[in-house]
């Protein structure tokens, strides 16, 4: 009896299955190379984490504002934007500590436009290797001019290209659960705000920042782009966000409160930022404003914990869709969350300096 040649059987496929192509990505290394990190950049970046890291001991006593594109897609538009918000943070700068927004990832539900890194053509080509080079100049942009910055990090391995020029860091509603960003977050340079979930669920972010905390160890890549295990010290710096859910506020009073509580039950320091957008202004841009002057008089009236505020903002009000036609663009307006214009924002911040520039200097400090 016959065999048949084993050689010309079919093999059935056991890994990578669905896997088109492995295109090869420039390590953190070289992408560092070719935007490398300037000595005004550096300052920037370290000042302002020093500063960061003074609010949340309670030793400068001003409130940090993160505020900005809901995404960055236009770098030139984008830079418009940083050098209005440097000249009025210059200005603003003895009571208020204005953090440009500068995200680049965008977290989908199910489908849409992944951000400049992804796709920074925008149009579903994905070079991201050209995104991560670009994001990388921009934010060194933003940083020359004396502007901190501020981001999410979203994919575990892009701060190992950017780190180094961001200030804050923020960990979305949609990835405080996962403990891929709880490790991650443990070994980050700036300090990290944890959103609560998306459910409003504030017990999820609180423990995301003990767990952040804490020394982790996990797979990574290292400068060079190859594997490692990334061991880490643990991050002291993990605040919480709130940003309401389930389509409902969480900034009021008795909301802010009960952070307040079960931070405290966990044995954390009672350190509170307010995203003045999502569910909080029931995603409707317009109401941002009046989620500010809510969390300014409740400092004004002797709250202790709030020591942040979040803004969606760009050079003009709204959103827009992406076009077939680029050139179409409508220049500085979101291309994902509707935002408020610049002049709401200068007047938001203008206001907020001046009712709270008497105010922040006579806060007690938190044991």
């Amino acid at each position: 009896m016959s065999h048949p040649d084993k050689t010309n059987l079919a093999t059935p496929d056991i890994e990578n299955v669905n896997i088109v192509d492995f295109d090869p990505m420039p390590s953190p290394e070289e992408i560092h190379a070719r935007v490398p990190l300037s000595a005004q950049a550096s300052r920037t970046v370290m000042q302002g984490r020093e500063a960061l890291r003074n609010i949340l001991d309670r030793k400068d006593h001003r409130l940090f504002i993160v505020v900005g594109p809901c995404s960055i897609h236009d770098p030139v538009a984008g830079l418009d934007y940083a050098r209005r918000l440097k000249a009025l943070g210059d200005e603003l700068g003895d009571t208020l500590l204005p953090i440009m927004r500068v995200y680049f990832e965008k977290p989908r539900t199910t489908t849409g436009w992944k951000g400049y890194i992804n796709d920074p053509d925008m149009d579903d080509s994905f070079h991201i290797g050209k995104g991560m080079e670009n994001a990388r100049a921009f934010l060194r942009d933003v940083a020359e001019l004396g502007l901190p910055a501020a981001t999410e990090a979203l994919d575990p391995i892009s701060p190992q290209y950017l780190g180094d020029l961001i200030a804050w860091t923020a960990i979305g509603a949609r990835t405080t659960e996962s403990q891929t960003h709880r490790e991650m977050s443990s070994g980050l340079s700036t300090p990290v705000g944890f959103k609560n979930g998306t459910n409003g669920d504030v017990g999820i972010a609180v423990n995301a920042i003990l767990s952040a905390s804490r020394p982790h160890s996990f797979l990574g890549i290292n400068g060079e782009g190859k594997t490692a295990v990334v061991r880490t010290s643990g991050n002291p710096y993990g605040h919480l966000v709130l940003r309401g859910g389930d389509g409902r506020p969480n900034y009021d009073t008795v909301s802010v409160r009960i952070a307040e509580q079960a931070l405290t039950k966990a044995k954390l320091p009672a350190n509170i930022v307010v995203d003045c957008s999502h569910a909080n202004s029931y995603k409707n841009h317009e109401l941002q404003p009046l989620v500010m002057a809510d969390i300014v008089n409740q400092i004004r009236f002797g709250n202790q914990s709030l020591v942040g505020v979040m803004i969606e903002s760009n050079i003009v009000a709204g959103n827009q869709p992406i076009p077939n036609d680029l050139a179409s663009l409508k220049y500085g307006c979101s291309v994902t969350d509707a935002c408020v214009d610049w002049d709401t924002t200068e007047k938001m911040l203008r206001e907020t300096a001046a009712q709270l520039r008497d105010v922040l200097p006579n806060r007690t400090r938190q044991s």
